[in-house]
């Protein structure tokens, strides 16, 4: 699909610098781009590249004056950046509309509900009562299960499995191989020393504009549900327990385990590989460093880092500390040794 310099400055809200009939039909990196392709410069790292790039269109800042020759249209906005991302945005909405229809092989039970402009791929499988939106688009091999409700505009990547009664708001993406609604962890010890599975009979509710990363496994409720508000960003490989509430617009980076029924607030981040233990609260705005371990309740507001966590500004003097600490040690054992050696003197 091509479009030209005027129509991608009207959904960008630019001025065109050059041919406004300028046309494309892909994206690159600006050091990359070859004819037919459009780019931005946004970085001034990247400043000379505007001079020799092949892109026919590069978005720039409205700031920004050539001091040499061009041969690539400009489109002149606010943000590069942002503009930038925002047609990325566009591109992928106009790639996935085109996606209409319901492929062969592929199941779908009689009593699913679904709105206009489907797209269910090859080798999916979809069982009884499931309701589904207006585009909702379900890339090949996915799973979903009994009295599965989905909203409009959701994206399920090849592969990923939704399992019965789980609840997905409107707008959310769903990337290849995660596994929502699995039964969480519970096993009852026994005196022989075996377990007893305890049954997993709640659900998992995710809300609006919520994405969910490759490979992240959502674990459903023992009873009542795991619930993941609105605006949350899961990376890949996340691991999330049973009865986890995660606030709205929280991020977490990959490889991050939640341990069951902990209560994460809105607005916080968090780093890759942090581990949390199950049944605590941790509040709104807080920040986790990467690899960090965390055993108790968190206010709102707190930075931690550190396994197991303590203040962010404590960890990073404290860390001054242990990278001298062999020195430490040494220096110690030597005064030791003055000290010893003095005290001998005196007695003899």
């Amino acid at each position: 699909m091509k479009f030209t310099a005027e129509q991608i400055a009207g959904v960008l809200g630019g001025k065109v610098i050059g041919n406004p009939k300028a046309e494309v039909y892909t994206l690159s990196k600006i050091e990359e781009a070859s004819e037919g392709s459009i780019s931005f410069l946004a970085n001034p790292k990247y400043l000379p590249f505007i001079y020799s790039t092949q892109a026919t269109i590069t978005i720039v800042n409205n700031t920004f004056v050539p001091e040499g020759e061009l041969t690539t249209t400009l489109i002149k906005v606010e943000d590069a950046y942002l503009s930038f991302t925002k047609l990325l945005e566009f591109y992928d909405q106009t790639s996935k509309a085109k996606k209409i229809g319901i492929e062969q092989p592929s199941f779908i039970a009689e009593s699913v509900n679904y709105g206009i402009n489907l797209y269910l791929g090859s080798f999916c499988y979809i069982e009884n009562n499931v309701v589904l939106g207006d585009n909702v688009k379900i890339y090949p091999n996915c799973f979903i299960g009994e009295n599965v409700k989905i909203g409009d505009n959701v994206t399920i990547f090849a592969g990923a499995k939704i399992h019965s009664e789980t609840i997905i708001g409107n707008n959310c993406v769903i990337y290849s191989g995660a596994i929502i609604g699995a039964d969480g962890f519970g096993f009852a010890p026994n005196e022989d020393g075996t377990y007893t599975k305890i049954p997993q009979i709640g659900n998992v509710i995710i809300e609006d504009n919520v994405d969910v990363g490759a490979n992240t496994t959502i674990d459903k409720a023992t009873m009542g549900s795991t619930i993941i508000r609105k605006g949350v960003k899961l990376d890949n490989q996340i691991q999330i327990g049973h009865n986890v509430e995660i606030g709205e617009n929280t991020v977490i980076a990959a490889q991050t385990g939640i341990a069951g029924s902990t209560k994460i607030g809105k607005s916080g981040m968090i780093g890759g590989q942090v581990g949390i233990v199950g049944h605590l609260t941790i509040g709104n705005n807080v920040r986790i460093q990467a690899q960090s371990g965390v055993a108790r309740n968190v206010k709102d507001d707190e930075i931690l880092q550190g396994s197991p966590t303590f203040g962010y500004n404590d960890f990073s003097k404290s860390y001054v500390h242990f990278k001298n600490l062999p020195k430490i040690v040494t220096e110690l054992e030597e005064l030791k040794k003055e000290i010893l050696n003095q005290k001998n003197a005196n007695n003899g």
